[in-house]
């Protein structure tokens, strides 16, 4: 078996995951799991340029006026698509004018932090924001030393969560689904014990036709051990489903499939690259949040510690967690979490939080695993894929 430095990605060294969706024409969402060949448009986000909430510290004018000496750029590494970023940026530049250019590079989990650490060591970087959901990822990067800046948000008081570690923020909260393809499967499953129920009835009809996010990854990793930790049945279910599985390393290429029905459903599938394709799949894929436990994984967010534009990437990460930005982070396809974010075709946590109850959520913790446990783990799970 591969060591658990390998398999989870870990910054010292990773394979490098199948990027994420390509070109996917962005576009508004349509409600999870609806059946809607075509999405509302979301209402129009209203952005206060250069104006910032009350609640804000009196001199961060001058955080500002630093921004506008920085020359107008920001840079993100990034494991975020372009579909998902783009309201984003648009309403980042509507909001500071003199900021022209936001570019984001779109790698893998593990690899983000692999390239910051890497050009960190040379003494020179140019990224600005470091971006990831890989969990167990963020918290060996964010252990080490000189690698962040200390900042702490003027929105920290006004969110519940959004601090994951010390200078690392929740961006959006995005929950892990089920997706299946409306042509291949005449029942939407309701969660892994329902998808484990249709296996054992049919498996036949199910073998090597269902994919799982591979747990090599510290994404994949995180979000399926939350699973398995907090639904005691976990387990029995992934005897069942397990074997007829084929792991991917990417939510995106795992949708591709879905779509082109090369797999008939797959689960613990990202919302963030999920959502847009169901739109623009006019019903034939759909998904849905697991009745059974959802596990919710944040996208962390937090400022390089040798960043070419610090105050440019301060108002950044002020703007994503702010209502203006996290509307935005919304429309783009990822699920926001501050409260009174609504809109047609808009996924949000309070959604999730009400289409399965409190008790299915699972939020995915940032917090390191030791190697022993996780190669326990993925012993077990690498087991009953290989039967």
């Amino acid at each position: 078996m591969k060591s658990q430095q390998s398999r989870l990605g870990t910054t010292t060294g990773a394979r490098l995951a199948l990027a994420a969706v390509g070109a996917i024409a962005l576009s508004t969402l349509a409600a999870c799991g609806g059946g809607s060949s075509e999405a509302e448009e979301p209402n129009a986000n209203e952005i206060s340029v250069e104006e910032v909430p009350d609640y804000y510290p009196e001199d961060y004018a001058d955080l500002m006026d630093a921004s506008k000496g920085e020359g107008g750029e920001l840079t993100i590494y990034s494991n975020t698509s372009e579909e998902n970023w783009a309201p984003i940026f648009r309403d980042f530049k509507k909001k500071y004018p003199w900021i022209e250019k936001v570019s984001a590079n779109d790698l893998d989990s593990d690899e983000v932090f692999q390239k910051v650490l890497s050009e960190q060591s040379t003494g020179s970087s140019p990224v600005d924001l470091v971006v990831s959901n890989a969990a167990s990822g963020w918290a060996e990067f964010a252990d080490r030393k000189d690698v962040l800046q200390t900042y702490e948000s003027p929105e920290l008081p006004e969110m519940d969560g959004a601090e994951l570690l010390p200078n690392v923020y929740a961006m959006s909260m995005d929950p892990m689904t089920i997706a299946y393809n409306t042509s291949l499967m005449e029942e939407a499953p309701t969660g892994i014990g329902d998808l484990a129920d249709m296996v054992e009835s049919d498996p036949d009809k199910f073998e090597d036709k269902i994919t799982v996010r591979d747990p090599e990854s510290s994404f994949g990793f995180s979000v399926t051990k939350a699973f398995t930790d907090a639904n005691t049945e976990g387990w029995d279910d992934f005897e069942t489903i397990l074997p007829m599985t084929r792991p991917e390393t990417s939510s995106g290429t795992q949708m591709e499939k879905i779509l082109a029905g090369e797999y008939l459903a797959g689960f613990f599938i990202s919302g963030g690259p999920a959502f847009p394709v169901v739109d623009d799949s006019q019903g034939l894929v759909e998904v849905v949040y697991p009745e059974d436990g959802t596990s919710v994984l944040p996208r962390g967010i937090g400022v390089a510690a040798d960043a070419p534009h610090p105050a440019t990437a301060k108002l950044f990460i002020d703007f994503v967690l702010s209502e203006e930005g996290q509307f935005a982070v919304a429309e783009g396809g990822l699920s926001s979490y501050r409260e009174g974010i609504e809109g047609p075709g808009l996924h949000t946590y309070q959604e999730l939080v009400e289409e399965v109850g409190e008790e299915a959520v699972i939020p995915v913790p940032y917090e390191p695993v030791s190697e022993a446990d996780a190669e326990e783990w993925l012993d077990r799970f690498y087991g009953l894929v290989e039967k």
